[in-house]
């Protein structure tokens, strides 16, 4: 009996190895979808997805004609010499005056005006201290309201470039009204 039941074991077991493993035929994928998933590519081109334009599968990814980002506010005056001139009439900020921060204000002044213009604004910074730039003039001596500073700031002037990237519109009416301050001091 216990031979019979050793028989039956080991048949058992090459049967179950044997039954599991045809190099032939491979096993069924049971919903294939779960293991292999379809793979998109962010801007592929698909034939699914062809629009009357021409595009690819790409209309759904162009942003509509006319469109701003979130909480942009477009400014609306040219960067020419004429848009400067008339920025110097724009005498008051957008922004609540209890929206404007001196403090964070000052810090921002510090980051990225400071090592020019200097942190009274008197054109005396460490670059040009150090004479590495030349003729960064003192607030003092300069015509400026609150809308040229950030018209400056937005679109660059002479040697010095746009700031629109490295700050927010926020930040850029903050440090103009910021300058102000400082001018007053000087």
């Amino acid at each position: 009996m216990k031979s019979l039941f050793k028989i039956a074991f080991v048949f058992g077991v090459i049967v179950s190895l044997s039954s599991c493993k045809n190099d032939l035929k491979p096993n069924y994928q049971y919903m294939p979808n779960m293991y292999e998933s379809v793979a998109y590519e962010t801007y592929s081109e698909s034939e699914a997805f062809n629009s009357p334009s021409g595009l690819k599968g790409k209309e759904g990814q162009l942003p509509p004609s006319g469109a701003i980002k979130r909480g942009f506010v477009p400014y609306e005056i040219a960067n020419t010499t004429e848009g400067y001139n008339f920025s110097k009439t724009v005498v008051k900020s957008p922004l609540d005056s209890t929206a404007v921060d001196m403090k964070h204000a000052e810090e921002l002044f510090v980051i990225y005006c400071a090592i020019c213009h200097g942190t009274a604004g008197n054109g005396k910074g460490k670059l040009v201290t150090q004479e590495k730039l030349l003729g960064i003039p003192s607030y003092a001596d300069r015509q400026v309201s609150i809308g040229s500073i950030y018209h400056v700031q937005t679109y660059g002037l002479n040697s010095m470039g746009s700031y629109a990237n490295q700050l927010s519109q926020t930040e850029r009416w903050m440090i103009a009204a910021y300058v102000l301050e400082l001018k007053s001091k000087l």
